[in-house]
């Protein structure tokens, strides 16, 4: 394992200071509006699942590159992580289902809940991968779903900053 994560160090340290970047450009943002999200009903979920799923790229990039760490720990790192991520997404996806105000159509309200949960459950799928001992493909997940959390924040993030302002 250690072998391979090697092979993705480069990857790993350019994906954890792009993440750590932009998570706190994002909580400088919000924090700006905060009041106006916290008086939303889904806005503060939506906050939270970003925040959250950037946090996870963090973690795992940076859990990634410590020296000699055993393939089972890693996995099972990732996994635990994930699942509390899931967490937060999955919260977001019930507060955005049961908005009274934006209710909008059952399509609409699953495209707003999917930016929330796809990058956290491939780091989840990523995490069982690796447990499993199918390091190759386990790495190749944690590469998508670095790049997913970012491009999923990004869009949860605007969200959150453009409804504030209606």
């Amino acid at each position: 394992m250690a072998e391979a994560l090697d092979q993705w160090s480069e990857f790993n340290v350019a994906m954890l200071g792009a993440t750590a970047a932009l998570a706190g450009l994002l909580i400088v943002a919000m924090s700006v509006n905060i009041e106006a999200i916290m008086k939303s009903g889904t806005l503060p979920a939506r906050a939270a699942a970003s925040i959250a799923t950037l946090v996870l790229a963090i973690a795992t990039t940076a859990l990634a590159l410590a020296p000699g760490q055993p393939g089972w720990a890693f996995g099972l790192e990732v996994l635990a992580a994930s699942i509390v991520v899931v967490g937060f997404a999955i919260h977001a996806a019930r507060t955005i289902s049961q908005d009274e105000v934006h209710r909008g159509t059952a399509r609409e309200r699953f495209a707003k809940s999917a930016a929330a949960l796809l990058a956290p459950f491939v780091y989840l799928a990523g995490g069982i991968l690796l447990l499993a001992g199918a390091t190759t493909a386990g790495l190749w997940l944690l590469a998508v779903g670095a790049i997913a959390a970012i491009a999923t924040s990004i869009l949860l993030a605007w969200v959150v900053l453009i409804e504030v302002l209606r």
